[in-house]
């Protein structure tokens, strides 16, 4: 038996071992916060002797946010910078051309050349100094002595430009205009003009200011498809570098900001006058006296006759210039022959066509950039307009896929449903408000039409029922099938993929609809032909009709012909139909009105004409229906002269004979004998859609669609 006193001893000191436990940690505590106490008030004593007071804590304050917001700013621009030092990170240049290459028409007759005109070979060193010095005073005064960036000249071009100086006055370095021809393209974006600012920082801190003043003497676009001053010389005068005279350096140095406006062979006046700019400026900056520059004002350079350059397609030879290096390869040749598909004559339509247009409505409805691209039938490329001025801009917005199609996009939408369902154009389906999650697409106007026809809401560009058809199909058959026709770029495939939110090129879209034009058959755009060497041997040739590779069946097709059809004789193409020449094609608008589209397509070519601007700055409600349908209209007019006009595959409409030359009326046939005037096309089509309704109506299956048959037919109106 246990003792009973021992077991009470032993409770009473674990009691005591708690209660020792309990007073040190209350005494650890206590000792604790009283030298955190103690600790805290030294450290406020230490600050305290910093404690700035009155009219001090003013400035304080303000040089205390400034250094917040710097490290804020710092940070954003470190982040805008990544993307900038992408470009860098590969440690490579845009490629200079090592090519040379001579361009013939499809007629066989030289157009221009590429790569020939490249010339780095030349050291600093031997280029004159008249050279180097009239460049640094109209360019970049201050090039040897700021860190990429004049901030002074920009502030002085600027004011310069605010005050109406016509001089041309120029706010980029010659480290920013050299870090755009390295790494970057013309497009006018503030998202191209902050990587161009890194870029120069870049280029600063990893070359010396020699290095850059010679990439930017041989990267220099000058021109003529010449590019550095060693090619221009040459083109221009003839002459090595080494050999030109003042007056040739003035010329050339005036080339770097509008090398198409100031090209001698283009305007030799206004060359002249810039050269003359080009020496006032050496006497202004100090590198000369007006006697050393006399001379060159009294004898002004004698520039190479050129004219044959100055016409030359050179956003189609640079599209073509990349096609020959990727068909050419790996050759051990630098020198080629390449015969295109270009068409002198309908180049010079497609250019006028674009030009005139803007000329006369640019302004009105705030667009400055149109792209054009013709081809026939199977994908032959004859005349391709990439902007409006290759001088200002040599970014080829003809074949870069960065705009969105908008409505242009939706026959996409109705060949996936004419393949996969049993819906034809002639098919009713509800034009009425429908939502997808969130999303909901309103038609152009906000106003719907009920039960309506496939034709009519292809013609009319209705919103709501592509849409609806998306549903039923799913959006990646729609993707599908745009790829399969001729969209070579990948975009996200989104409930907004029936309306054209995807990016696309002109070039592309004109290869896609020249498959519903030849009935069905593959037509990806082309423009080279034949390559050979300087010695004639052959590198390339373009294989020869091969047959059709069907992409789309003779149902789908006729299908699509019909309703492109409707789009310009009852819908919204109004504008592109041209008299004797049977047409069909599609308008299309982007939300904010930022690209508008016309592409179409007649029994000869195939045609898509876009227009926006660079910057992407909304036009002034310019759809597609205007401006893009006119420039197609007036192109095809022109086109169409003085040949054999075909009819469009699978449309009942004649087209106009050819006339060979006018003759006398048929004898014997009186005015009262004439044949009474045929119906119009439009008039037919809406009689055919009115006989369909009333049909309908009849048989009930419409309630109500008898009295929606005999009301007007509202006008056709774009969708966005």
């Amino acid at each position: 038996m246990k003792d009973p006193f021992y077991q009470k001893h032993k409770r009473a000191r674990s009691k005591t071992r708690l209660l020792e436990a309990d007073a040190w940690l209350d005494s650890a505590l206590y000792d604790g916060l009283r030298s955190a106490g103690r600790a805290y008030i030294k450290v406020q004593d230490f600050f305290s002797l910093f404690a700035v007071r009155g009219i001090k804590r003013f400035f304080v304050e303000i040089a205390s946010d400034a250094m917040s917001f710097a490290a804020i700013g710092a940070v954003l621009m470190t982040a805008l910078a990544l993307s900038a030092m992408d470009a860098t990170a590969s440690g490579e240049f845009n490629r200079a051309e090592d090519y040379s290459v001579i361009f013939l028409d499809r007629y066989g007759n030289e157009i221009g050349r590429r790569g020939i005109r490249a010339d780095d070979s030349v050291a600093l060193s031997a280029i004159p100094d008249y050279m180097i010095e009239a460049t640094l005073a109209t360019e970049d005064r201050r090039f040897y002595s700021h860190f990429g960036i004049d901030v002074w000249g920009t502030m002085r071009a600027l004011i310069s430009n605010a005050e109406g100086d016509s001089n041309l006055q120029g706010g980029s370095s010659i480290t920013q205009q050299l870090a755009k021809n390295l790494f970057l393209t013309n497009e006018r974006t503030i998202e191209r003009k902050i990587k161009e600012l890194f870029l120069a920082f870049w280029l600063e801190a990893n070359f010396t200011k020699d290095e850059i003043l010679k990439l930017y003497f041989d990267r220099s676009y000058m021109g003529g498809g010449a590019f550095g001053v060693v090619a221009g010389a040459e083109f221009y005068f003839g002459k090595r570098i080494q050999d030109i005279t003042l007056a040739e350096a003035a010329m050339l140095a005036g080339l770097f900001k509008a090398p198409t406006r100031y090209a001698p062979h283009v305007d030799l006046a206004a060359a002249r006058g810039r050269a003359n700019v080009v020496l006032s400026n050496l006497v202004d900056a100090g590198f000369m006296s007006e006697g050393q520059v006399t001379g060159a004002r009294r004898r002004p350079a004698e520039p190479i006759v050129r004219n044959d350059i100055a016409e030359a397609p050179n956003y189609f030879l640079d599209w073509a210039f990349l096609e020959t290096k990727r068909l050419v390869g790996d050759s051990d040749e630098i020198g080629f022959v390449v015969r295109t598909t270009i068409d002198p004559e309908l180049q010079d339509y497609a250019e006028d066509a674009v030009q005139t247009v803007l000329r006369e409505e640019g302004d009105a409805f705030n667009v400055s950039q149109g792209a054009l691209v013709a081809m026939d039938h199977d994908g032959a490329v004859r005349a391709m307009v990439g902007g409006v001025d290759y001088g200002e801009s040599q970014y080829n917005r003809a074949t870069n896929p960065t705009r969105q199609p908008g409505s242009s996009f939706k026959p996409f939408v109705y060949a996936t449903v004419f393949e996969m369902t049993d819906i034809t154009p002639r098919s009713t389906i509800t034009d009425a408000p429908i939502c997808i999650g969130n999303w909901c697409p309103q038609n152009y106007g906000r106003s719907y039409r009920g039960s309506t026809s496939i034709r009519a809401a292809v013609a009319s560009s209705i919103n709501t029922v592509p849409v609806r058809l998306s549903i039923q199909t799913g959006r990646q058959p729609i993707a599908d099938m745009a790829h399969r026709l001729g969209i070579q770029n990948d975009f996200p495939v989104t409930r907004s993929l029936a309306l054209g939110v995807a990016s696309v090129s002109v070039l592309d879209m004109a290869s896609s609809y020249a498959v519903f034009a030849n009935g069905g058959c593959r037509a990806r755009g082309y423009g080279v032909t034949r390559i050979t060497t300087l010695t004639g041997e052959v590198v390339y040739e373009a294989p020869g009709q091969p047959g059709c590779d069907r992409l789309l069946s003779d149902d789908v097709v006729l299908s699509m012909n019909d309703v492109l059809h409707a789009v310009n004789y009852s819908g919204t193409g109004g504008r592109a139909v041209i008299e004797g020449v049977p047409s069909a094609g599609k308008t299309g608008t982007t939300t904010s009105y930022r690209d508008a589209w016309y592409i179409g397509f007649t029994g000869n070519y195939v045609a898509a004409v876009w227009y926006g601007n660079d910057n992407y700055e909304p036009t002034n409600n310019l759809t597609g229906g205007r401006l893009p349908a006119q420039t197609w209209r007036n192109f095809m007019e022109n086109a169409h002269r003085g040949i054999e006009v075909l009819p469009i595959y699978g449309v009942e409409m004649e087209p106009r004979p050819l006339i060979i030359a006018e003759g006398d009326a048929a004898p014997g046939l009186e005015d009262e004998e004439a044949p009474p005037p045929t119906l119009t096309e439009a008039a037919a089509v809406k009689l055919l859609d009115l006989s369909e309704k009333m049909r309908q109506a009849q048989s009930g299956a419409i309630p109500g669609a008898l009295d929606q048959a005999t009301a007007p037919v509202p006008g056709g109106s774009e969708s966005l």
